[in-house]
C-alpha cells in the first residue's frame, strides 16, 4: 500500500476536527488503501493536491463509517409462484450505493485511474 496521504495532510486541507469521534489514523489508512486500490497510473512525487484531496474526502468519509461498509445487494430479477409457494431472487454482483464523496474522489482521481494509451504486444 502506497501511502498518498497522511492525518496532517487530512488536518490541513478539511481542518482538525474532520475525523468528529471517528480514528483519524485509521480513516488515513483506509483511505490510502482505498487509493491504492483505485490508481492505476504512477503518481508523481510529491502527491498532486487532486490525490491529497480524494484521500482527504474518503478518509472524512471512512471516519465516518461510510466507506468499505457493509454492501446492499442490488436486486436484477424476482419471481413469484402462487401455487406451490415459490419465490426466487437475483442479485447484482458486488453492486454498492456510492456516496457522495466517493463519487468526487473518484473524479478527482480520472488522470491516474485511466490507463494510459495502447500497448503494443510483439509475438515471439
Amino acid at each position: 500500500m502506497t501511502d498518498f496521504i497522511t492525518v496532517a495532510d487530512v488536518d490541513a486541507l478539511l481542518g482538525p476536527d474532520w475525523a468528529g469521534t471517528g480514528d483519524e489514523v485509521l480513516a488515513v489508512t483506509m483511505a490510502n488503501a482505498w487509493l491504492t486500490a483505485k490508481i492505476m497510473r504512477p503518481v508523481p512525487s510529491p502527491t498532486p493536491n487532486e490525490v491529497k484531496l480524494a484521500g482527504a474526502q474518503v478518509a472524512k468519509l471512512a471516519a465516518a463509517g461510510g466507506l468499505f461498509a457493509d454492501q446492499d445487494r442490488e436486486v436484477i430479477s424476482t419471481s413469484v409462484t402462487a401455487g406451490p409457494v415459490t419465490t426466487a431472487k437475483t442479485f447484482a454482483k458486488g453492486s454498492k450505493q456510492v456516496s457522495a464523496a466517493e463519487s468526487f474522489a473518484l473524479a478527482l482521481l480520472v488522470p491516474w485511474t485511466k490507463r494510459s494509451g495502447t500497448m503494443m504486444l510483439k509475438r515471439v
